[in-house]
């Protein structure tokens, strides 16, 4: 009898041969461990992204939910409420353009790569994407210096779970908490000697006189700390698992870096660090024979739809060439991630940067720890050699 658990450190280590199984066989699958249906062909799914008042995101969009979170965030919130966050959320983006952000993740990249001189091997993860990516988030949030590796701790305790339970233990709500104060005291702050950065931007960001109120800016700014740091160091570390993995695709990039856009899109699509995130049934549901009733949860596979043969051809083939539209790897519909282009932008310098410092390097561990997390996957550790 086949089963289905988004909790299972095995679905960790490698979820795509299940995601095949449910695609072809379950693409309509009530799963007890979770407690809700599996949707695992693209189509599906990105139907369900387009069609908030069937599939609503005001109980939480996290396979498992942080409390007082549902219903008080841009991506747990739906339309109306959702538009005017959105907006005014987008306001503040549009005020900083990202020109000004790219000599600053250049610069810290080179930093971190010259402190692999001398070494010949390093994790790619602790060393590299982890240092980067909290550097940039606290540059572009404005978040004060010297707190790198405790925010980093306490947002990447958050997105994870607990594999026995299957549901937040005391140690994830309460690095959420910890978040969260932290984002209040910096909020207070920022507003008291506002700056050129996104959190004075969300604070005095207005349209029309609607403002966000002081929950809805807090709780923005800790959902980007969570999903900035987890969101982007996650994928970065899935794309260097891919350049270990496929060293032609990797020579090809050291060779031509115009060629990295395509790539990251190609790795967003392969194996997304975001794979899996829930809606609520707001009527019932007749897929593929199957009735999904009102008030059941439905988790979006993206993982799995990303790999559906349905949508491309040879999906289990990573191909930097292939221009994969319409991937799930950044959502889509009315939730599609904002963070899209600091993401895109700082993956790119990222490896643009890598590849001039070290152009070969192996994956040392063929057994990596995996993030404990039913919502995103990522390694915990990725140790590099070089050459």
């Amino acid at each position: 009898m086949f089963r289905f658990d988004p909790y299972s450190p095995a679905i960790d280590a490698d979820p795509f041969s299940a995601y095949k199984i449910l695609r072809d066989e379950h693409p309509c699958f009530w799963s007890e461990e979770a407690g809700m249906w599996i949707l695992s062909r693209h189509a599906d799914i990105l139907r369900a992204l387009y069609d908030w008042e069937t599939y609503s995101s005001a109980r939480g969009n996290l396979m498992t939910e942080l409390p007082n979170r549902a219903g008080n965030t841009l991506g747990t919130s739906d339309p109306p409420r959702h538009d005017r966050l959105r907006n005014l959320v987008q306001f503040a983006f549009a005020k900083r353009n990202l020109d000004y952000i790219e000599d600053h993740i250049r610069t810290t990249a080179r930093g971190l790569l010259d402190g692999f001189k001398g070494v010949s091997e390093f994790d790619f993860v602790e060393d590299y994407s982890a240092k980067l990516t909290v550097k940039v988030l606290f540059r572009l949030l404005g978040l004060p210096e010297g707190d790198h590796d405790r925010v980093r701790d306490y947002a990447v305790k958050m997105v994870q779970s607990d594999p026995i339970t299957r549901q937040k233990g005391p140690e994830h709500i309460a690095a959420f908490e910890w978040v969260r104060a932290y984002a209040a005291d910096v909020i207070a702050l920022r507003r008291a000697n506002p700056g050129d950065d996104l959190i004075s931007q969300f604070a005095l960001a207005e349209i029309d006189g609607d403002r966000l109120d002081e929950n809805e800016v807090l709780l923005t700014v800790t959902t980007l700390i969570m999903a900035g740091i987890e969101s982007l160091g996650g994928f970065m570390s899935m794309f260097a698992y891919n350049m270990a993995n496929f060293p032609d695709a990797r020579r090809a990039l050291v060779a031509d870096r115009s060629l990295i856009p395509d790539a990251i899109e190609e790795s967003l699509r392969f194996n997304t660090s975001a794979q899996r995130f829930r809606r609520n049934l707001q009527v019932d549901v007749e897929l593929h024979g199957k009735t999904m009733k009102k008030g059941d949860f439905v988790c979006m596979a993206y993982g799995a739809g990303n790999r559906d043969e349905r949508a491309f051809e040879n999906s289990d083939i990573y191909d930097i060439g292939r221009k994969p539209k319409g991937h799930l790897g950044f959502g889509g519909g009315t939730h599609a991630c904002l963070g899209t282009a600091i993401a895109r932008l700082t993956t790119k310098l990222a490896f643009e940067e890598l590849f001039t410092a070290i152009p070969e390097f192996t994956q040392v561990d063929r057994l990596l720890p995996w993030m404990p997390s039913s919502t995103f996957r990522s390694p915990l550790r990725l140790v590099l050699a070089k050459g």
